[in-house]
Order: C-alpha cells, then structure tokens, then sequence
C-alpha cells in the first residue's frame, strides 16, 4: 500500500510552503479514508511518495482518473493568504490503497 502527493510545478513554491501543502494533501486522503484501509496502510510503513505534475489542467487530468479508479482523493486549494494573493489548488493527495492501482494511474510522474 501507498499514498501519492502529486504537487504542481508551475507553481514555484518555497519549500515551506511546499512541505505544507504536501502535508494537507496527505492528511485530507487520508481523512477520506476507511479506517481499516488506514490501519492496514500503517501496519505497513505508511509509504507516502511526492511527485511531479506541470500544472493546474494536468492535476485535475489526474483527479478524475483517480476517482475513475476509485481511489481516495484529497484535492488542496489554499487559502491565498500568505504565499499566494488568491486560493490557489496546490496539491493532490491520492490514497492510501493498493500500491500497484496508483502506480497505474501515476507511475510514469517524476519524484519530487
């Protein structure tokens, strides 16, 4: 089992601002997760990987895709109000499930 971070490029965030968003998107999934999904993700090392995605249009490709395969999704808008000077989508986080479902959906990203 894994969990996603798929975080948008375009963006050019600072890494504090970054390592927040990632943060978010990985506490939203997993908030929308079962609760036996969760228990059997942890027994497991909780495995959590960020990747690369270009843009706005290129994450939202991958939420729909994600929720085709039905898989957890947590989509991250910010608020805009210290990075950004307007809510802002940042991040998607996208499980925890089975590792081999998201490695079809997003193997062929790029880590962080």
């Amino acid at each position: 089992m894994k969990q996603v971070i798929l975080v948008r490029q375009d963006l050019k965030m600072d890494k504090g601002k970054l390592s927040v968003q990632v943060a978010h998107a990985s506490v939203e999934a997993t908030l929308n997760s079962s609760k036996k999904t969760i228990h059997d993700w942890k027994e497991e090392g909780m495995k959590k990987v960020v990747l690369k995605v270009s843009d706005l249009k290129e994450l939202k490709k991958f939420l729909i895709d994600a929720k085709s395969l039905g898989l957890v999704t947590g989509l991250i808008r910010d608020a805009g109000k210290t990075f950004f000077k307007r809510p802002t989508i940042t991040c998607l986080g996208i499980g925890p499930d089975d590792e081999e479902k998201i490695d079809s959906l997003t193997g062929n990203l790029k880590m962080l």
